[in-house]
């Protein structure tokens, strides 16, 4: 299960060098868009009751589609689909269970990069959720596992999480003052 957590940590870690992202809250917006992905609220009803959110791929153009939600939970939504996409999964291919795993880590790791948390010395989860534009119920299992993390106090171990940090170096800096 390590291998799982570590390759979709390792993704989010990626996807915030790859798109240039160092400051918080993340601008969803500009990365769909650099992405060439469109978003719409699920008007026509395509949703399950039990979804938040889907991502189709139509001929190699994706669209993510989800429920009118509070903002929080959307971006949320938004970020987790956008892990689907990255990650490679497809309707046909993978573990359910695992790809839903995976997912939810690469969302948690882009909106609320631990690295960043660590260096401004975020512990509550109110403040995890007013920074990074999180519901309160992500920034509770955030601040979970972020007690963990800093209990272990093994930051900055990787050379992705280095440079992830270093390219948030001057928001943490400005952010402290």
């Amino acid at each position: 299960m390590y291998n799982i957590y570590r390759n979709s940590r390792d993704a989010g870690w990626k996807f915030l060098i790859e798109y240039g992202i160092s400051s918080l809250p993340l601008d969803l917006k500009k990365i769909v868009s650099q992405m060439g992905i469109t978003v719409r609220r699920d008007d026509a009803g395509v949703l399950k009751p039990n979804e938040l959110g889907i991502t189709v791929n139509a001929q190699g153009n994706f669209h993510i589609i989800v429920r009118d939600t509070p903002i929080q939970q959307k971006r949320y939504t938004i970020a987790h689909e956008i892990g689907h996409i990255v990650l490679g999964h497809t309707e046909t291919s993978g573990n359910p269970y695992i790809d839903e795993y995976e997912a939810e880590r690469f969302a948690t790791g882009i909106l609320s990069p631990a690295c960043v948390l660590w260096g401004l010395d975020i512990h509550k989860a109110e403040d995890i959720a007013e920074l990074c534009n999180i519901s309160i119920t992500s920034a509770r299992i955030r601040a979970r596992r972020m007690a963990v993390l800093y209990k272990r106090d093994k930051f900055l171990t990787s050379p992705l999480e280095r440079e992830v940090y270093e390219q948030f170096s001057d928001f943490i800096k400005c952010y402290r003052k």
